[in-house]
């Protein structure tokens, strides 16, 4: 053991003492707290939660029987509230919003990604974060913005179609979330950079910007940040992963950069093609803006921002897709039903428009049961109180983790009706008629969540999910691989994704 450890030890046996004598005074800390489960000096819950060995999606739900829709979970030094209920979830996040619109402190392995909470998941709800969202809706997600972007996604997805019947004429098969993990990230970069770059590079980054989110993921220092010293190991390869991210980002950057320098031109051998005018890339109006307390942005703080961009709208929208395309392959009543309204909007072979596709009503239907049978994430990003705040009768205080978990709520008998069947119909003319994702009406389901802090890029990747499903389904009929049905066992790897990846047999609609 090294010295080093020896004295963190030492340090870290004199802090257990001291909390320890800080319980037995106390009782634990703050009163006027939401119930929650008994815990043990230090720790609190943590290893209480650590020696179940199950999901805390299933702890969550088995506390919220016993102590109702909010209650406390000491985590080592973190204190959360868990909140499970439409109600309470509407109070916090849109009559109480700006009282719940910050984020709590954040690890040493996040800060890192993030630059000191320079993105706008991340940033503390203040002048830092209204600066990057605004900017983010006006330069990237607008109207006028979007509508010039169009032909990135009719070029991307023109490509994307040319590389199923590929695959499906090489392998036999199509690996769903590959495919369109591929397409959307292309879709985004071009956004974001304005530019074309090789398949191959497209991978690099999609692969980082995977390993970043997963690194980032809470760890045993996130709750007792007094252990950081002995995850050295971990810090140093969150490291070695920023310099891939920085060596992989910053090249597009400065192929920009130049870009508008020389007016709209390409000056000397890039790997990059630059195809967006000048001011139509996200990245352009990163190198003008100078947020409060930050000044103009270097080229760390862009490739977080981007990064930021292109791994939200990518894996959301992919994991959208292989969802609804399992229920689609599984039950092709439905898919023909889709098919049928395809066929009567745009025709068998005609050009599937931007302008009408989220205007199909089982196409919606379809998407808005996907998110609600399998939401991104069972978990929204955590909030925080910008103050000591009442919620529910209790003190709610500042910088605490207010977790919310929807699943619960799509999944809840009361509000939907036999909420595990796949039934698109329920948006037509059933519970989910008039259903307001955003929240703001109520809250039966939030796939992106809701209030000041809801994705910023939601009705961008609601239209890359529609746009995509459209195409595929009007070229192809969708079908299982004979003898290997696909396996909705759900894992979770930023977003909950299926456990065994969909593959499934394409027919072009042409030949049948």
């Amino acid at each position: 053991m090294e010295f080093l450890d020896i004295i963190i030890i030492c340090i870290a046996a004199i802090f257990v003492v001291l909390w320890w004598r800080y319980w037995a005074v106390t009782g634990g800390g703050r009163k006027n707290l939401p119930p929650g489960p008994p815990g043990w000096p230090l720790v609190g819950n943590l290893f209480q939660i650590i020696l179940q060995r199950k999901p805390f999606i299933y702890v969550v739900r088995d506390l919220r029987a016993k102590y109702g829709p909010i209650f406390t979970m000491q985590m080592g030094q973190r204190t959360l509230i868990i909140i499970t209920s439409s109600d309470l979830i509407h109070e916090a996040l849109i009559e109480k919003g700006p009282l719940f619109a910050s984020r709590p402190p954040d690890s040493p392995i996040r800060l890192l990604f993030s630059v000191g909470k320079c993105a706008i998941n991340s940033a503390e709800y203040g002048s830092l974060w209204r600066a990057l969202r605004r900017n983010f809706v006006t330069e990237l997600i607008n109207p006028t913005r979007i509508k010039q972007c169009s032909w990135i996604r009719k070029w991307s997805i023109d490509n994307h179609m040319k590389r199923l019947e590929k695959q499906a004429s090489t392998k036999g098969y199509i690996e769903v979330m590959t495919s369109c993990r591929l397409t959307i990230c292309i879709i985004l970069i071009c956004l974001c950079f304005g530019a074309k770059i090789s398949d191959e590079w497209i991978r690099d980054i999609e692969t980082i910007l995977k390993e970043v989110m997963l690194i980032t993921l809470p760890k045993l220092p996130d709750f007792l940040p007094i252990l950081t010293p002995l995850f050295r190991r971990q810090v140093n390869e969150a490291k070695k992963l920023r310099k891939r991210q920085l060596d992989c980002l910053v090249p597009l950057i400065r192929d920009r950069r130049a870009f508008i320098e020389n007016g709209g031109k390409t000056n000397g051998v890039t790997r990059s093609e630059m195809v967006s005018p000048i001011g139509a890339a996200y990245v352009d109006s990163l190198f003008q803006i100078e947020p409060p307390g930050r000044g103009k942005l270097g080229e760390e703080e862009i490739v977080t921002l981007c990064s930021e961009a292109i791994s939200a709208g990518t894996d959301t929208s992919a994991t959208a897709l292989e969802w609804a395309l399992l229920h689609l392959v599984t039950n092709q009543e439905i898919q023909e039903k889709l098919y049928k309204e395809i066929v009567e909007f745009f025709g068998k072979d005609g050009v599937i428009s931007e302008n009408h596709v989220e205007k199909m009503p089982y196409l919606s239907a379809i998407v808005k049961e996907s998110f609600r049978r399998h939401p991104p994430s069972h978990f929204l990003l955590s909030h925080a109180a910008i103050k000591d705040t009442e919620l529910a009768g209790y003190t709610i205080p500042t910088n605490t983790n207010l977790e919310l978990y929807t699943a619960w709520i799509t999944q809840d008998p009361e509000m939907w009706e036999d909420p595990n069947e796949f039934r698109p119909e329920r948006f037509l003319t059933g519970d989910g008629v008039d259903v307001d994702i955003t929240g703001k009406r109520g809250v039966k389901m939030l796939p992106f969540g809701a209030g000041r802090r809801i994705c910023p890029a939601w009705t961008l990747g609601t239209l890359h999910v529609h746009l995509l499903l459209a195409r595929m389904v009007q070229a192809f009929k969708w079908l299982p691989i004979p003898d290997n049905p696909p396996d909705p066992t759900e894992t979770f790897a930023f977003t909950v994704v299926m456990k065994n990846p969909l593959k499934a047999i394409i027919l072009p609609r042409a030949k049948i």
